[in-house]
């Protein structure tokens, strides 16, 4: 099965899928389907890649991916033994081409503007949560009418973008294999050193090619998804590890100079991380 694109599982004349992942890890190699993907984590956490962005989710949480944007969720297994997410898939197109254009639904039209750069609910999570629980032994019919009503409760809701840039054209299945290797390597090795020549072997490409070919297609250079990449895992730590010392935590997260750290941190998160640990207790 090629990574990219990836096929959602459906039958024929199936508009709107149903999915339930209950699993030790979810499906952790980049990937982008055209279906809008809206999830709700059950049990789990770990660290979550839309498009550009660097990102941690956890059990509760309840996300929007847009069609196309390539993401991968990385479970945290040391964590939480058990990945659990409910979730529902369709386009915007599933239901007829003009379908949501109708004046009963154009308050969704918000919606769907929001989807490009994918979000994160953060607020309304309550009664989001009991219509996503009802999903299971629904009939068809019931999903359509419960999506509507999850639509309805979204697209009011507060939220927080989960990238910052998309790429506006799909990836050719060989750039998928290159961005999820480089990706996958990325996040498996992101506590060790890594350099511009080592991640550049995994793409297969020059480190000048590699650098450019990057930041086109994530508006960002590798050294800074990197950073970004450790400093999520170091605000994680943060927040669950209050035995650990600042300093172990820049070791334990690839930085190996705790002036760099603290430079990065503030940079990213725009606070130290001393401050950052007070403002979580």
């Amino acid at each position: 099965m090629k990574v990219l694109p990836f096929k959602i599982p459906k039958h024929q004349n199936i508009s709107l899928i149903y999915q339930e992942d209950r699993v030790q890890y979810f499906y952790d190699k980049l990937h982008q389907h055209e279906e809008i993907q809206l999830s709700f984590i059950v049990e789990g956490e770990g660290t979550l890649i839309v498009g550009d962005t660097v990102n941690y989710y956890a059990k509760d949480d309840i996300l929007v991916i847009g069609s196309n944007i390539p993401h991968i969720f990385k479970s945290d297994i040391k964590a939480s033994e058990t990945s659990h997410m409910i979730s529902l898939f369709f386009t915007k197109e599933a239901f007829g081409e003009h379908f949501f254009e109708l004046e009963e639904l154009k308050e969704l039209q918000k919606f769907f503007k929001r989807t490009m750069h994918g979000f994160k609910i953060t607020s309304k999570q309550k009664q989001i949560k009991t219509l996503f629980l009802a999903l299971e032994k629904a009939s068809k019919l019931d999903r359509f009418i419960l999506l509507l009503q999850l639509l309805k409760h979204i697209s009011k809701a507060n939220y927080k973008s989960l990238s910052s840039f998309i790429y506006d054209k799909k990836y050719t299945d060989n750039e998928g294999y290159r961005m999820r290797n480089v990706f996958e390597y990325t996040m498996n090795n992101f506590d060790k050193e890594i350099t511009l020549n080592s991640v550049s072997e995994v793409a297969n490409m020059t480190k000048n090619a590699f650098c450019k070919y990057f930041k086109k297609r994530t508006n960002k250079t590798y050294i800074q998804f990197l950073n970004e990449l450790r400093i999520e895992n170091a605000c994680k730590l943060l927040n669950t590890d209050q035995d650990l010392s600042i300093n172990e935590i820049a070791f334990k997260t690839g930085f190996n100079n705790i002036s760099n750290f603290n430079r990065q941190f503030k940079t990213i998160k725009g606070k130290s991380p001393n401050a950052f640990r007070k403002s979580n207790i």
